[in-house]
């Protein structure tokens, strides 16, 4: 299933559009080139419409929000919504400070999404109004809800936004509300780093462009490829090497990453 999902990444070669986080931009650029997809990085309110147009997807993270960029991240979001682009949004830190939740709830009012990805408390704060963070992590009580509860906390919210929603934890769950699949690729190192998040989410904006007829695979497949490169990075580490050699690990294991080694190396069950 995921085999085929990659082989269109990479011979697409789809260009997309970020709105992202500038603690990780850099890494993000990097992480769809390294899936084959071409990187854009553009927020200025003067060019986001034109930028988009020539887009095939747009990813909009709110990790360094600022009053500058939200009228872009919304021009940006219609204007995709316009051309019939899929639209990624990572509600980073929603449930941190009021103006992330209210942002993201904005967001959600006046831009469709095809995915939405988050921590299970940015997720609990859209839908429920109710989560708790540790910063832009989830707290301690969400990371504590059990894998069914979490599945219906995502079932839920797809079914109330109509897009695929992405929970990402020990386990990942992605649901479209009707069907759901459960990753547990991945390794706890991959934590130490700031940005696997950021990365996987313009990863999944990829993903669903190139492949605009399977949104929950492509994003299942999306998810998969970076736990497994994860794992392949944590592998690759010496004595000497840290989180930020595991950073380079990650992006160059998915530089080089095969459809076969994804289909193989893919850990998932689908209810």
């Amino acid at each position: 299933m995921f085999k085929e999902i990659l082989k269109n990444v990479r011979t697409r070669h789809p260009l997309i559009h970020n709105i992202t986080n500038y603690v990780t931009v850099n890494d993000c650029a990097n992480m769809l080139l390294g899936c084959g997809a071409s990187p854009i990085m553009a927020d200025d309110l003067e060019e986001v419409e034109d930028i988009t147009s020539i887009c095939g997807g747009l990813n909009i993270n709110i990790g360094t929000l600022n009053q500058r960029t939200i009228p872009a991240m919304i021009a940006a979001g219609k204007k995709a919504n316009e051309l019939g682009h899929p639209v990624v949004l990572d509600p980073v830190g929603a449930g941190a400070s009021s103006l992330r939740t209210r942002t993201a709830l904005q967001l959600l009012r006046e831009v469709r999404f095809a995915v939405i990805r988050g921590n299970a408390s940015e997720i609990r704060t859209l839908a429920d109004g109710c989560g708790s963070t540790q910063g832009v992590d989830a707290s301690e009580e969400d990371k504590g809800m059990d894998l069914e509860q979490t599945a219906e906390l995502a079932k839920r919210f797809a079914k109330e936004t109509g897009a695929v929603v992405v929970i990402t934890g020990a386990v990942d769950v992605i649901t479209d509300g009707q069907k759901t699949i459960f990753i547990s690729n991945g390794r706890p190192e991959m934590a130490s780093i700031t940005g696997t998040g950021c990365q996987l989410s313009a990863l999944i904006a990829a993903f669903v462009t190139a492949n605009p007829d399977q949104p929950l695979e492509a994003a299942a497949a999306a998810v998969c490829a970076m736990g497994l490169c994860g794992e392949m990075g944590a592998d690759r580490m010496g004595p000497l090497d840290g989180n930020i050699a595991l950073r380079g690990y990650i992006i160059d294991a998915m530089y080089n990453l095969t459809p076969e080694q994804l289909e193989a190396g893919a850990r998932h069950e689908i209810r």
